[in-house]
């Protein structure tokens, strides 16, 4: 559900992270150069908030412009910066509301969907909630729940968000129908959303996620192009690398990552490395680089990360066993349609050792009605 998420919540990218501390050898020392810098009035916000952090006003829209650069770049760094901001809050209960919507979004963006559910459902039990802030709750709660299969406790969310905020409500609904066996009906929907000749990013996204899911050769690739133009630009640049990766066309998805400034975020080196390998080139650094970031990601949140560890386990080490194992963990814990599809790859190259998952997850689509191109590509068991 990442082009709803795109709309009022943080993405959960993946994020690069650095293998081992470093200690510079004196100040002068270059440690990284970053694809973006921090403006004047960014530093200026921080400059304040070091002689006076309880400047709710001035915490919140710093802790909201580090969400918003950790999604636009992939850089984890920045959740630390929101999460220093809030600090006077961070553990408060009754912290306010805004304090407490941005504190859910850091842990959602950890992969902490538990603890970040149970901050929305607090704050939707309040009654000094003004409009805004219970329509984004309320999205924010639906999105959680989406990613997570819940559909029916997502509708319901989204069904109160319809009076408050009409254009997410309704784009919500349509990708919740997309998933119950609605795929035509909800493309109709979100097309009608932006009938003008140009498009808004997070819409294209949604629509392009949408339209590869019904298998449409055209309408999928350009929706992805047109959704560059917007903010979600690594999770964009990384999903249409797979749709080119998924056609056997390397070459293009390896121009398209490193045309990206910000082709280091994992998300972009993990296609990399498997564009390079598909062209039979040398992936030995940046496949080495990879090994190291997710290895390091596991210490610090053993579990988290299942996803690119089951996709590089798959697609680069080719340990077909080991990316099952980490494909069903996975799984458990994130259940969008690219996790039932890395699932399904895993089980079927696994072979027997992946027929139960395989004919579990086909009996859990078919009882929620997704419809997949993707799956029913890999094994007719998931034919609608």
């Amino acid at each position: 559900m990442k082009p709803l998420l795109a709309l009022l919540l943080a993405l959960p990218l993946t994020l690069p992270v650095l293998a081992e501390p470093f200690v510079p050898k004196d100040d002068a020392e270059i440690v990284q150069r970053l694809p973006y810098r921090i403006d004047a009035p960014e530093r200026q916000r921080r400059a304040a908030l070091a002689r006076d952090p309880a400047q709710l006003q001035l915490a919140v829209a710093a802790a909201r412009a580090a969400l918003q650069r950790a999604r636009v770049h992939g850089d984890p760094r920045e959740l630390g910066a929101a999460q220093a901001a809030l600090a006077p809050w961070w553990r408060q209960a009754d912290a306010p509301a805004d304090a407490v919507l941005l504190r859910a979004r850091v842990l959602q963006a950890r992969h902490e969907f538990e603890p970040a559910l149970a901050e929305l459902k607090r704050l939707l039990a309040r009654p000094d909630l003004t409009p805004d802030q219970r329509a984004q709750a309320l999205l924010d709660a639906a999105a959680l729940h989406q990613l997570r299969a819940e559909l029916t406790q997502a509708r319901a969310l989204c069904d109160q968000l319809q009076p408050l905020a009409s254009l997410p409500a309704t784009a919500c609904l349509a990708e919740l129908a997309s998933l119950s066996g609605q795929g035509q009906a909800a493309a109709q929907t979100l097309a009608q959303l932006n009938p003008g000749r140009s498009i808004a990013p997070w819409l294209a996204l949604m629509r392009a996620e949408l339209a590869e899911r019904l298998g449409n050769e055209t309408t999928a690739p350009a929706l992805y192009r047109a959704a560059l133009a917007g903010e979600d630009e690594v999770y964009t640049r990384a999903a249409l690398a797979d749709w080119l990766l998924a056609r056997n066309r390397a070459a293009e998805a390896l121009v398209l990552i490193e045309r990206s400034p910000d082709a280091e975020a994992d998300a972009l080196l993990l296609r990399q490395v498997i564009a390079l390998r598909q062209l039979g080139r040398d992936a030995s650094t940046p496949a080495a680089l990879m090994r190291e970031r997710l290895a390091a990601a596991d210490r610090r949140e053993p579990g988290k990360h299942a996803r690119e560890q089951a996709r590089f386990a798959l697609d680069v080490d080719q340990q077909p066993r080991e990316a099952l194992r980490l494909a069903q963990l996975n799984w458990a814990m994130q259940r969008e349609p690219v996790d039932a599809v890395l699932l399904l790859r895993a089980a079927l190259a696994a072979a027997r050792d992946g027929d139960a998952t395989r004919q579990q997850l086909a009996r859990v689509l078919r009882d929620k009605g997704w419809q997949d191109a993707r799956l029913a590509a890999l094994d007719r068991s998931f034919v609608p």
